[in-house]
């Protein structure tokens, strides 16, 4: 006796979705891919080529700057480079600049990293208002504060001294350290903090020994910028520094300009700028993948 199967009471019709419609329209995102590419060509030009053609000057003659400036130099001369090197005192300004930069940047990233870490990771009354203070600094221009910084530095005795233009460049980068570095501190994990709080350090131990470390990428980054930044700056030492056995280096090559009265020697300050050029190309070919790595580190959590 065979057994019938009794169909199964039929339910209500699947109900049809539709496909999700794509967010973009079809090659558009190559369009946008093309534009973003164009827009990095120029962009590496207008970098690229100043750079490239004050090196090629520095190895021309005044003529050949004036009659090619975009030619090569007819021979590779170093003679400029000497004459930068002993009659600018680039050597003297250059330890004058290291001694100023390396300070002031080790005091920002000290000072600026500890207020972003309490900013970021610490509710209290008045936070926000703390954070957009330091932040609101980033929109002054610095010529609009020289009369001012001059008074004030001088009635603290510490005008033409390194110590007060090595304050200054605390005070001027910290605003940018506090807003990318609370940035950064808002995407780190909180466990590995509240677990050694929990296992009894302290908040200084657990900022340098737990936060400091898992920071590394957004650190070198924030540091390279101030020090790219310090490294040029040039009005801030000219009204702080007037005396010229004190000069950094943005000073001495602009002393070449200004000695030489009407007979400027081009290739000599092509050179002297070169020397200020090659520092910092080569601190950002060996930093390249820990700044590139802390720009995109907050990206993902």
């Amino acid at each position: 006796m065979t057994q019938v199967e009794t169909p199964a009471p039929a339910g209500p019709p699947p109900r049809l979705t539709r496909p999700p419609r794509p967010s973009y329209v079809p090659g558009q995102r190559n369009v946008f891919t093309g534009l973003s590419h164009v827009a990095l060509v120029v962009w590496s030009v207008t970098v690229i080529v100043p750079i490239v053609w004050t090196f090629m000057s520095s190895f021309k003659t005044n003529t050949e700057i004036f009659n090619e400036p975009l030619g090569l130099p007819g021979a590779f001369r170093l003679d400029a480079w000497g004459r930068a090197w002993d009659k600018a005192r680039i050597p003297e300004y250059m330890l004058n600049t290291v001694i100023v930069v390396g300070l002031s940047t080790a005091g920002t990233m000290l000072f600026g990293s500890m207020a972003a870490y309490v900013l970021a990771r610490y509710k209290f009354p008045g936070n926000r208002l703390i954070y957009f203070m330091f932040v609101s600094g980033m929109v002054f221009p610095v010529f609009l504060a020289l009369v001012p910084l001059f008074l004030v530095v001088r009635q603290l005795g510490l005008l033409d001294t390194y110590l007060g233009l090595i304050l200054v460049y605390i005070a001027y980068s910290l605003p940018f350290t506090i807003f990318f570095m609370a940035a950064f501190f808002r995407t780190l994990s909180t466990s590995v903090a509240e677990a050694a709080m929990i296992d009894g350090a302290s908040h200084t131990r657990t900022f340098f020994q737990i936060m400091v470390p898992m920071a590394k990428p957004g650190l070198i980054s924030i540091t390279i910028f101030n020090v790219l930044g310090q490294w040029n700056q040039y009005l801030l030492p000219i009204v702080l520094l007037p005396s010229q056995d004190k000069w950094v280096i943005t000073q001495g090559i602009a002393n070449i300009n200004t000695n030489a009265g009407y007979e400027v020697d081009w290739p000599s300050m092509f050179a002297a700028l070169s020397m200020a050029i090659v520092p910092m190309i080569v601190v950002y070919i060996i930093f390249q993948r820990q700044i590139q790595s802390g720009l995109t580190a907050g990206a993902v959590k």
